[in-house]
């Protein structure tokens, strides 16, 4: 092992609560396109405003179309390395919780409880009614949709339906963000994995884990804002480098 891989396997196998935070980085090593990236989606494709998403038939339309579109992708994807050692982690009682920044599901996938994952931009496996929450496969959805492109309303109570995401413009999900900080509290080590820390208010939560004491540990292909903070950075692959560790943590 080299020096950082030895590094990141102490502070591991020393930990008795990780919690690990994960961005778009892991899933792209799953094929799963980073939409923020130069050249992505959003930035052949103006991202549809929640407002207008609300105020629209057309954009509630065009934003089912992106979404069965982007479902060849999406289907297709399964849990690479970093996926599975973090759920090999979990298992072994190393891991209390994962905070995700991604909308895949793969961690659920992978074999962490679904209670265990708290996704904070949300889920797009699945839709739900914006006023009674009621949950809807997205197969449901598309076999309205698919015939002249009508819009799914909620079977309960007649509301709007839309993919269970965080749009631009929609605010946070209250309950996901205060657990999460709960977590970077309580935690003594704080995995970052594939986040750029640039989207905020998700990017304050490693601040709120060094602030009470937890060593921090980021790792991403580039640097971020707070790799002089952690306790260790490394801009390397994440499946390949948490594979490295794993065989040593026990």
């Amino acid at each position: 092992m080299d020096d950082a891989i030895d590094h990141l396997t102490r502070l591991m196998a020393e930990s008795e609560n990780i919690v690990f935070f994960t961005g778009a980085g892991i899933s792209t090593e799953s094929g799963i396109p980073d939409f923020r990236s130069p050249g992505g989606f959003w930035e052949k494709n103006r991202p549809i405003d929640f407002s207008e998403f609300m105020a629209s038939e057309d954009a509630r339309k065009e934003s089912w179309r992106r979404k069965f579109n982007m479902e060849t992708v999406l289907s297709k994807a399964a849990p690479n390395d970093g996926h599975k050692v973090i759920a090999s982690l979990y298992k072994m009682g190393k891991v209390s919780s994962v905070i995700t920044q991604n909308i895949d599901g793969l961690h659920q996938v992978s074999g962490v409880d679904e209670k265990d994952v708290i996704e904070i931009h949300g889920n797009t496996t699945y839709a739900k009614c914006l006023d009674c929450h009621q949950r809807m496969s997205l197969e449901d959805v598309r076999s309205v949709f698919q015939v002249d492109e009508t819009l799914p309303v909620c079977p309960a109570c007649g509301g709007i339906v839309k993919t269970a995401t965080i749009s631009f413009g929609q605010a946070m999900p209250i309950e996901a963000m205060q657990r999460a900080e709960m977590e970077a509290i309580n935690c003594d080590l704080f995995v970052v994995v594939g986040s750029s820390l640039v989207v905020y208010p998700a990017a304050d939560i490693p601040v709120i884990a060094l602030q009470h004491g937890a060593e921090l540990v980021i790792i991403n292909r580039e640097e971020t804002a707070l790799d002089r903070f952690a306790t260790l950075a490394l801009n390397r692959e994440i499946g390949e480098t948490l594979t490295r560790c794993h065989k040593f943590v026990a």
